[in-house]
């Protein structure tokens, strides 16, 4: 019988991404720019939480936003308001960004001495939290009506994010939903994850998450 070659592609994708990302990171890191990789699910929240973020922090540091999506611009032109430099990048279909795709979003947003760059990642918990886009920090938004089990379901995402934060907790009376369980459930999967409970509409909990953030980026 005729030998062959088995060539695990999965294995090589994801291993030259991580070398990419780790480089990324290190050039992020000489150059002074704290990069987030924000990641949520569609519907949590990721750009009001994003936009009530910005305006907190616009005064104290220079912030620019990468809207990624599979192609739409409609998070883009929100972001664009509140005054800080926005590029949107179109996935073509594909339901995550790599290491390369930001280095490439990084490159047309002109980053150069930004202290602040956000990456609003595409809206899944499965492929995002598989790629390494060489940011400094993962943060991830879990939403009350999506459930307290996530963490059960979506164990990856919750593992690889140093930043969680539960949003909408001003509809906890509405929704099914066990907080502390919730909590318990992350931080057996990552203890060493930092959880925010917030309200992005309400504005309940958001100044300790900006006060994190902060501290983080004037300390990396």
């Amino acid at each position: 019988m005729e030998e062959f070659r088995v060539l695990k592609i999965k294995e090589s994708v994801f291993e030259d991404n991580n070398k990419d990302a780790r480089l990324l990171r290190e050039q992020l890191k000489g150059e002074r720019t704290f990069l987030l990789n924000l990641m949520s699910s569609p519907g949590a929240g990721k750009t009001t939480i994003l936009v009530n973020t910005i305006n907190s922090l616009k005064e104290k540091l220079s912030i620019a936003v990468m809207e990624a999506d599979i192609d739409s611009d409609v998070d883009a032109r929100t972001i664009s308001n509140t005054g800080v430099k926005v590029i949107q990048l179109h996935t073509g279909g594909m339901c995550h960004l790599d290491a390369d795709m930001t280095r490439q979003g990084l490159k047309g947003l002109d980053a150069g001495d930004t202290d602040l760059v956000v990456l609003e990642n595409v809206g899944n918990l499965v492929c995002p939290a598989e790629f390494d886009t060489g940011a400094t920090k993962n943060a991830m938004i879990l939403s009350v009506p999506e459930g307290d089990d996530k963490p059960l379901k979506y164990p990856l995402m919750f593992r690889i994010s140093d930043v969680l934060l539960i949003n909408k907790i001003d509809t906890l009376e509405v929704f099914d939903f066990d907080l502390e369980l919730c909590i318990q459930r992350v931080k057996k999967l990552n203890p060493n994850i930092a959880i925010f409970p917030v309200s992005g509409k309400t504005g309940e909990g958001m100044e300790e998450w900006i006060n994190w953030l902060y501290q983080e980026v004037k300390g990396g």
